[in-house]
């Protein structure tokens, strides 16, 4: 059976709120293919050991290189923990990046309680 990849991804201020869900659901996320943004990764990989692998800083790109990994067909499901609250300088790619998850059909979680439901569907089916 093909694994299904996860992006993982918080903006600075709600990456302990990332760190936290992931603590939580490291069963489940553990049977999947993991990637995220450079400093999310490393951030998951040395506290909770899993196999998060980067693929660059969100702020310099990183959110672009994701909605390029959406059209490409390599990405299944993203869970992006975003600071609603506070302005981004990169805020056109953060909208790129949604609008390519919603557009070509991939679940995007940007709160825990729709994280909670993302991880959650499919868990039961493996």
């Amino acid at each position: 059976m093909k694994k299904t990849t996860i992006a993982l991804i918080a903006h600075n201020q709600r990456k302990t709120e990332l760190l936290n869900w992931a603590k939580v659901h490291r069963e489940e996320l553990v049977k999947h293919e993991l990637i995220g943004t450079s400093n999310t990764s490393k951030l998951l990989n040395d506290m909770l050991e899993l196999d998060v692998k980067p693929f660059g800083h969100g702020p310099s790109g990183g959110d672009i290189l994701l909605a390029a990994k959406i059209l490409q067909h390599e990405v299944h499901k993203v869970i992006f923990f975003i600071d609603a609250e506070t302005p981004h300088g990169h805020e056109h790619d953060i909208q790129t990046l949604i609008r390519t998850a919603v557009i070509n059909n991939i679940p995007i979680a940007l709160n825990r309680a729709s994280a909670d439901l993302i991880i959650m569907e499919g868990a039961e089916e493996v």
